[in-house]
């Protein structure tokens, strides 16, 4: 359990709680508290365990609504395909049904994005367990799989993901994390680019247009999701 500084609170969204499921924890937040909580995850985690895991630490939070954040494709709030780096049995699987109540589940890179964004153009990257990617354009969110594309001799996540800075070092995949931002910046043209992740804070160096996203911006997208007018794809 963690007490944060600076907890993101969304006004205009009820009480929701946030669950970002990420390679290596999963962590949650209530909407107007400042505690956040986790617990480990891993390769094998089922949806089945992380339900329950989040339920057991979450007895005393009272919340009408719960947006998950999942490393994984998400196609009307559920999963389409198996998520790399966790566990099977995520494909339509019933987050409904299984928390009890309404659920907005996103992929989510989309998810950390969404409470970065500051209007326009934006590109989020997620330097994490792997690589997460999503555009969001003029408040719509366009979630990416841009991480398992061919690049170089693999894939983007390959070189930049965990996976490619323990294998390469941290000065070599800190020069292909900027490469991978120039080459996507080319393509997508976004106005400005966030680093989030856990592994964003690694980077001592920003190229112009990028700044890094807080710690906590997951969970203020997951609020975000409950307030009006928002549109996803």
């Amino acid at each position: 359990m963690t007490e944060l500084e600076h907890p993101p609170v969304e006004p205009a969204a009820p009480e929701v709680l946030a669950v970002d499921v990420g390679g290596s924890h999963v962590k949650m937040l209530l909407n107007g508290e400042i505690e956040r909580r986790r617990f480990v995850s891993g390769p094998e985690l089922t949806p089945g365990q992380m339900v329950k895991g989040v339920l057991d630490q979450t007895t005393d939070w009272k919340y009408g609504a719960v947006s998950v954040g999942v490393p994984a494709v998400v196609l009307g709030d559920r999963v389409v395909h198996e998520p790399v780096n966790l566990g099977d049995g995520w494909v339509g699987f019933d987050f409904d049904a299984a928390f009890g109540t309404p659920i907005k589940v996103l992929n989510d890179a989309a998810m950390q994005a969404f409470g970065s964004y500051a209007g326009g153009r934006m590109l989020f990257l997620g330097l994490g367990t792997g690589l997460g990617s999503t555009m969001i354009v003029d408040g719509i969110i366009e979630p990416m799989e841009v991480g398992h594309l061919p690049y170089r001799k693999g894939t983007y996540e390959d070189y930049v993901g965990e996976r490619g800075r323990i294998r390469r070092g941290k000065k070599r995949w800190a020069k292909a994390v900027h490469e991978v931002i120039e080459l996507l910046s080319a393509a997508l043209e976004p106005e400005y680019v966030v680093l989030g992740g856990g592994n964003a804070k690694l980077l001592h160096e920003l190229p112009q247009n990028v700044r890094l996203g807080h710690n906590e911006a997951a969970f203020l997208g997951g609020f975000k999701l409950w307030a009006p007018t928002i549109r996803t794809r």
